[in-house]
C-alpha cells in the first residue's frame, strides 16, 4: 500500500498521545503487534520499503525536512517486537476549492471559495507487513487524529498515487473531487460516524 501527494500544506497539525493501531472488526486485530507514534530521530527509516520508490525516497530522505518546516506531521506504525517501522502517514493543513467538491456535499456548505481541510499527504505500508490490515489501521488512526484535533477543519482529503490507492480510500466513503479522480474527499462528520462503526 502506497499513496502520496506532492502538495505540502501550510501548518503542522497538532498531535496528542498516540494510540496503538486499531482496525475495523472484520479484520484481525493488529494492536498487540504495532504502536502508532510520532516519528522521531530514534526511528530507523533507511530500510522502509512500500514498493514505490518515490514514496520510499520521501520517507527516507525528505519527511523530516517537512516536519522541521512545519509543513507536515508524520506518524509511524512500529513493530513492537522487531522495533521496526511497518508503515507511516503524514498530515498537513490545507483546503479544497469549493468548486471541486461534488454534489450534494457542495450545496450544504457556506459560499466561501475554499473548504478548510486536512490532507493525508503520504501513506505507506512496508511490503513485509502485507495482509495484516495495517494500511486500514493507519488510515483510521489518521482520521481519528484529525477528528479529535482542536482546530476547525470540515474535511479530510487525500491524493491517491494511482487507481488502486483511490479505490482504497473510496471503500471508506471518500468521494473523488470534480475533475480529479485521484483526489478524494471525506467530511469530518462522516469520518466520525465511520469511527463509531457505521459503514460508508
Amino acid at each position: 500500500l502506497c499513496q502520496s501527494s506532492d502538495r505540502p500544506a501550510r501548518a503542522q497539525r497538532p498531535s496528542g498521545p498516540r494510540r496503538e493501531a486499531s482496525c475495523r472488526s472484520d479484520r484481525a486485530p493488529v494492536s498487540a503487534r504495532f504502536a502508532i507514534e510520532a516519528l522521531t530521530k530514534a526511528h530507523q527509516r533507511k530500510t522502509f520499503s512500500c514498493g514505490n520508490e518515490r514514496i520510499d525516497r520521501y520517507f527516507r530522505e525528505t519527511v523530516t525536512q517537512d516536519m522541521k518546516r512545519r509543513y507536515a506531521t508524520c506518524f509511524v506504525a512500529r513493530d513492537l517486537e522487531a522495533d521496526r517501522i511497518a508503515g507511516f502517514y503524514t498530515l498537513s493543513s490545507s483546503n479544497v476549492p469549493l468548486t471541486a467538491v461534488p454534489e450534494p456535499l457542495a450545496s450544504r456548505l457556506p459560499r466561501y471559495p475554499t473548504v478548510p481541510a486536512v490532507l493525508i499527504g503520504w501513506l505507506g505500508r512496508d511490503q513485509s507487513y502485507a495482509g495484516l490490515g495495517l494500511g486500514e489501521a493507519l488510515l483510521f488512526d489518521a482520521i481519528k487524529t484529525i477528528a479529535e484535533a482542536p482546530i476547525g477543519a470540515h474535511a479530510i482529503f487525500a491524493d491517491a498515487i494511482d487507481e488502486k490507492a483511490a479505490a482504497f480510500y473510496a471503500a471508506f466513503g471518500f468521494a473523488a473531487l470534480i475533475g480529479r479522480p485521484n483526489t478524494l474527499y471525506l467530511p469530518v462528520a462522516t469520518a466520525q460516524r465511520l469511527l463509531s462503526g457505521e459503514m460508508p
